[in-house]
């Protein structure tokens, strides 16, 4: 089992502006909890139980919000809203450990992965970003399946994909590779945004990995890119190139992801995980059938 995971969270979250002006995209709810709940959710029932967030300035509310307020939990339960007090529950945090690191400057995902070398010592490790949730049912049960295809083919790296349409591969990390069977894929090369022309699939990296500790030496050599930040699809097509091993597995059709990146696909997340939510769901569907006769 993966103990350990990583959750890249430093980026200001530019595209949402005003709405991050004063707080982390990840912290922008979907539904009643906040986006980077979802993300602890999913890794947390796939039985990770260290956490290292790599933050930036303007993030102390993601360590705010897995702390414990016992303030705030002592007057729920005196005034009686012993259900939102029990909501409250929402991680064991008797079970995991929650770490955070900053980020000094925005010098790109790969350097934010480099900064749990010593976090990560000599253990395989989950890096899940923290601005995208993957709907998957149990939770998390995709990275399980991940973690077994890890754990099977024993690759530098294990990366979850989703197919995309042809129109929106230019927004994303797309695979070129050969499938094994049942959506597993032996990974021959990446390209970052290509443009629909030339790109190898419509596979996209999906905001999900399992790396080996053999990731980092190949962020160490990783050149800096545009705006001086290293990429993390160059520090693995490096070691493909090299012929290290990487593998992909494919979302089921039942699965989905989730971006909150900008704020059309921000809305998107937060109204499909809200009808996911039956308290919500119940009031806000005949809601939306209303609304769409009026549009």
């Amino acid at each position: 089992m993966i103990r350990k995971a990583v959750i890249p969270s430093a980026g200001r979250g530019t595209r949402l502006l005003p709405a991050t002006y004063a707080q982390p995209k990840e912290m922008l709810p979907c539904g009643k909890k906040p986006t980077i709940q979802y993300v602890v959710e999913e890794l947390v029932a796939a039985g990770v139980k260290d956490i290292l967030f790599i933050t930036g300035r303007a993030k102390r509310a993601l360590e705010d919000h897995f702390d414990e307020d016992f303030t705030l939990f002592e007057k729920l339960e005196n005034s009686g809203k012993i259900k939102l007090r029990k909501e409250m529950e929402f991680i064991d945090r008797a079970k995991v450990n929650f770490f955070f690191t900053r980020q000094a400057k925005p010098t790109g995902l790969a350097d934010a992965v480099g900064l749990a070398k010593d976090f990560v010592d000599d253990e395989s490790f989950y890096v899940a970003l923290g601005d995208t949730i993957v709907h998957s049912e149990p939770v998390g049960n995709y990275l399980k399946r991940l973690a077994d295809l890890h754990n099977k083919e024993s690759p530098v790296g294990t990366i979850l994909l989703e197919e995309v349409e042809k129109k929106k591969v230019q927004k994303y990390g797309i695979i070129q590779g050969t499938q094994d069977n049942q959506g597993k894929w032996k990974i021959t090369d990446l390209i970052e945004k290509p443009t629909p022309e030339v790109a190898p699939s419509q596979l996209a990296i999906c905001g999900r990995y399992i790396f080996t500790p053999e990731i980092f030496p190949a962020i160490e050599k990783t050149q800096e890119g545009i705006g001086g930040e290293k990429q993390l699809t160059d520090s693995i097509k490096k070691l493909i190139e090299d012929g290290r091993d990487f593998w992909g597995l494919e979302l089921s059709k039942s699965e989905k992801r989730y971006d909150i990146g900008d704020p059309l696909s921000y809305t998107i997340s937060f109204i499909e995980l809200s009808l996911k939510d039956p308290e919500i769901s119940k009031n806000l569907k005949p809601y939306l059938k209303d609304l769409v006769k009026k549009i």
